[in-house]
């Protein structure tokens, strides 16, 4: 607060017209700034956009949508942060709009909107405040949150009407700033490795937490894009075998108040506030603009290792959370056009559970996010989007619509609908579990295959029903408006939730790291600690750890559909049980890379690159399309039959009774489609074997038709997977699983 004498407060306003009481205001007077003129420049596009202007006058177009606005200024910052403001007076469709000459590339900018203070109403616009522009495409500073960035007088007293009360001090000096970005890049060098939805293998990882510790790459490039796209990175993702990498959100964010309180910070950055900005804080190159060549840099690097880019993006909600937060951006520029407001338009509808939710049926807010969509394909070169609590933008006007307009724009636009689309299929609003709903170009999360292996690998499903879809493609959920088995990205872990490793070190979550009082993460982990809680010396123990590992991993790379893995998982990676490390910039939320001078990690590591090279080469484990399960041939071979320990196929009374072992056979005779030349696809057949009981079980094969002999490529019961193990049996032949252990086995001959 300021003094006493300099502040103007109006304490008793008078009751509107309805009778509700009216806003206060807390203001403070400041000394005029230096304006100059602009021209008028063009509505569109969008943001600041550095072009040549009338008489070949170079300078910068800005443009602004403010519906409902009284007026916007542009301000203008010098190296010093010294302001000077620009009045647009151009309205043209509500935007405001306006060329100013001799604005170069580099240039710092915010506005400051004019209207009316009435959050009764949902009118929350306040000149007092820069904001930051929506179409910003590169922005230098960090939000730190003091009581100025407020919209309102964040500490008033009485704080159930402190979001009323107008705080006029300037926030100018504690925010970030856009930076005029200068387009100079044509991507005519660049080759998008195009790879087909079914031959995708997907790598969550957070740019940030998988380079910082990486000793291959130069310490002042960890942490960053530039050390994302360094040879010594790139390499372990070319070993691995993935085709994609999802990065965490890179949009800039903006840290909440609590974890600042609390000396904490948004790792994972799910709370954006720049839809067009790289997120500068992971730029090696700097901050004004740099950071933009960068991010394109690491695209470019990435696709020529024949790796897709696929970014996570928060559209459903903004950083500037509900009536309490703060005022950084769209709630200054139009409240009421760009939220979802309850009928008590003080109060934000919120399906988010992050205070606020943003209005997609809004055109203009469909095109900032339409905008900004296409903006990271045609100018950032990224392949594909994985869109946050996804349920939130297909809502229209309350409840979940499939053939909402967003979802209805997606679908016809010509860039986006050709890029990869994966929903994460809910929100925590009525009505928003949407897994198996999304229609199709949409691939979903499918968190009934993640609770499904879980629950398997620790004995907990009560028969292999569930299983048996899950293994398949899960057809029960996307067999149907021509959907195919790649709508399931399959994943058991994300960075939401426990790592591989965690998931069976611990039953319960440790999050006291998070300074909540471990309130905070999911009570639901679905583990098995394998007998112990946490880490342990008990080396039956730890060998019982590494096998679940590989039956994890191994279940997830045969499973049809497409396998997401998440960073460090395939080395063995652990946030110590804390399973909602949000806030751990350290080294919980950090890849660990001693991992792999450990023989036994460096192992579990082999086996995951094998069993993605397997999967590369053999089409049978990468359909694109579902199974039919009905023989082709005068035989009797189907493409997908189901076994008993017995070696007979499963009844629908073997589909019900509790069982801890499932035989899948996949036919490589069967596969339905064709090759690029039109020739038809042949393969190998398997027979994978799962194992969930805590003894060995015998097995028979299956004779003929299905095989004469087989050959065992994977035995999870193993330490060693560096090459297969090579034995054959003859069908027929009754052998030993391993208790909690996976075989595959080709079929020989």
């Amino acid at each position: 607060m300021s003094s006493a004498a300099e502040q103007e407060a109006v304490a008793g306003s008078p009751a509107t017209e309805d009778g509700r009481p009216a806003a206060v205001v807390h203001g403070v007077r400041r000394a005029a700034l230096p304006t100059v003129p602009a021209w008028p420049g063009a509505p569109m596009p969008l943001g600041a956009r550095y072009r040549v202007g009338p008489d070949g006058v170079a300078g910068t177009n800005f443009a602004l949508w403010a519906g409902g606005a009284e007026g916007v200024e542009l301000c203008l910052f010098d190296a010093r942060g010294k302001e000077t403001r620009v009045r647009l007076t151009e309205l043209t469709h509500e935007i405001w709009h306006g060329f100013v000459p001799g604005v170069l590339p580099g240039q710092r900018y915010g506005y400051r909107v004019h209207g009316r203070w009435d959050p009764w109403t949902g009118a929350r616009w306040n000149p007092a405040k820069l904001l930051l522009d929506p179409y910003a495409r590169a922005v230098d500073g960090d939000f730190a949150l003091p009581a100025e960035v407020y919209g309102h007088v964040r500490d008033w007293p009485e704080q159930h009407v402190a979001d009323t009360v107008r705080d006029d001090r300037d926030s100018a000096p504690f925010v970030p700033k856009g930076v005029v970005v200068h387009d100079d890049d044509d991507w005519a060098d660049d080759h998008r490795p195009k790879t087909p939805w079914a031959d995708s293998v997907i790598y969550e990882l957070h740019v940030r937490g998988f380079t910082k510790l990486h000793p291959g790459i130069p310490e002042e490039l960890r942490g960053t894009y530039a050390g994302l796209a360094h040879p010594a990175a790139i390499e372990h993702l070319v070993k691995l075998g993935v085709t994609a990498v999802e990065l965490l959100p890179v949009h800039q964010f903006a840290h909440e108040d609590h974890l600042l309180r609390r000396g904490l910070k948004n790792y994972w950055g799910y709370n954006s506030i720049g839809y067009f900005a790289p997120h500068a804080a992971y730029a090696a190159s700097g901050t004004t603009g740099q950071q933009v060549g960068e991010f394109k840099r690491m695209v470019r690097a990435l696709h020529a290792a024949g790796i897709e880019v696929i970014l996570d993006v928060v559209y459903n909600h903004t950083a500037e959370a509900g009536e309490l937060g703060p005022m950084l951006s769209l709630k200054g520029i139009d409240n009421r056009g760009y939220y979802r407001l309850q009928p008590d338009a003080r109060r934000y509808a919120d399906y988010t559970g992050c205070g606020n939710t943003l209005h997609v049926v809004q055109p203009h807010v469909l095109r900032l996010i339409t905008d900004s969509l296409r903006y990271w394909v045609t100018e950032m070169g990224v392949d594909g989007f994985r869109f946050d609590l996804a349920a939130a933008l297909a809502r229209s006007m309350h409840d979940v619509d499939m053939l909402s307009p967003f979802l209805a724009v997606i679908g016809q636009d010509p860039v986006l609908r050709r890029v990869k689309l994966i929903a994460e299929p809910w929100d925590i609003g009525s009505g928003g579990y949407q897994v198996g709903a999304f229609p199709p170009l949409w691939t979903e999360w499918n968190d009934r295959y993640r609770n499904a292996v879980r629950d398997f690998w620790r004995h907990a499903l009560p028969d292999v029903r569930e299983m048996g879809y899950r293994l398949s493609g899960s057809s029960d959920l996307y067999a149907w408006g021509g959907r195919r088995p790649y709508a399931s990205v399959n994943f058991i872990t994300a960075h939401d939730g426990f790592t591989l490793r965690d998931l069976v070190s611990y039953e319960r979550k440790h999050n006291e790291a998070n300074g909540e009082g471990n309130r905070d993460g999911t009570d639901d982990n679905r583990a098995w600690n394998c007998g112990a809680e946490g880490e342990t010396d008990d080396e039956r123990i730890r060998a019982l750890r590494r096998r679940q590992l590989r039956n994890l991993l191994t279940t997830l790379l045969l499973s049809t559909g497409v396998p997401m893995l998440v960073a460090g998982d395939e080395l063995g990676r652990t946030q110590r049980g804390n399973n909602n490390a949000y806030c751990q910039d350290n080294e919980i939320g950090w890849v660990d890379w001693s991992l792999l001078q450990d023989p036994g990690w460096q192992a579990l590591f082999d086996l995951t690159s094998r069993l993605i090279e397997l999967r590369h080469r053999h089409p049978v484990l990468r359909r694109r399309a579902f199974f039919s399960g009905r023989a082709q041939t005068a035989d009797g071979l189907r493409d997908l039959a189901w076994f008993t320990c017995r070696g007979t196929e499963m009844t629908e009374q073997d589909w019900y009774a509790p069982a801890a072992t499932l035989g899948m056979y996949l036919s490589g005779r069967d596969i339905p489609g064709r090759d690029e030349r039109g020739a038809q696809i042949l393969d190998d057949s398997f027979l994978a074997v799962l194992h969930a009981g805590e003894g060995p079980v015998s097995f028979v094969l299956p004779g003929p038709p299905w095989a004469e002999r087989y050959e065992v490529v994977v035995d999870t019961g193993r330490e060693e997977q560096r090459e297969p193990p090579g034995v054959e049996h003859r069908a027929g032949t009754e052998i030993t699983v391993p208790a909690r252990a996976v075989l595959l086995l080709r079929v020989a001959g």
